[in-house]
């Protein structure tokens, strides 16, 4: 495959034959992902191509697939760029100091925040874009995983705080699915009390 010299820089001494992007490279495909974010989180979701992304970004539609090798290519980087939005935040409250409680109660003060618009169209969006596209569905789904082993792990504490053989899979899966269900809910009907019912969920799940 030929060089892309335009937009990569040597590296360091020491690394002569790798290359990485250049800083002006890194910045348009940055401009790409946060053109692709306000595409799909708007309205023309359904009519999201590399060529109106490119538009937007005021650049030819060459140099978007220079930076992505297509459409799809594109979607993947904005699941990652998303990522420290929802999942990352939720990971350091889980695995911060503390006990259980101490753990659960910032689980659920930061499920009971309210989501920004833009980050709750994009989820819509990837997830409709997901039936039609396996490499999108497995993007998605590696995410969706890693957020429910957050509240496995949770879980795991009480186990073994309490020394016992309860099942934290089980427990942790079932207030992830909960969790995903009221999200759904909250779209529809911003008067969900979701932290009354995230609550009472958790006292069940720890009672049993």
């Amino acid at each position: 495959m030929a060089t892309r010299a335009n937009d990569q820089t040597p590296s360091a001494a020491g690394d002569a034959g790798r290359r990485r992007p250049s800083a002006k490279g890194e910045q348009t495909r940055a401009r790409l992902i946060a053109a692709a974010r306000t595409l799909l989180a708007g309205e023309a979701a359904g009519r999201f191509t590399t060529r109106n992304v490119a538009a937007l970004c005021g650049i030819s539609h060459g140099m978007c697939h220079y930076h992505f090798q297509d459409r799809t290519d594109l979607i993947v980087a904005v699941i990652e760029d998303i990522r420290p939005e929802w999942i990352t935040p939720l990971e350091k409250a889980v695995d911060l100091p503390g006990s259980f409680t101490e753990r659960a109660e910032r689980v659920i003060a930061l499920l009971t925040r309210p989501e920004s618009p833009d980050l709750a169209h994009l989820h819509s969006a990837l997830h409709w874009l997901a039936l039609n596209d396996d490499r999108i569905r497995e993007r998605l789904d590696e995410d969706y995983r890693r957020w429910r082993a957050c509240f496995v792990r949770m879980f795991r504490l009480l186990a073994d705080e309490r020394r016992t053989g309860l099942d934290a899979r089980l427990l942790g899966e079932t207030f992830a699915a909960a969790v995903d269900g009221l999200a759904a809910a909250q779209s529809l009907d911003p008067g969900t009390e979701t932290g009354t019912v995230l609550r009472t969920l958790m006292t069940a799940l720890t009672a049993a």
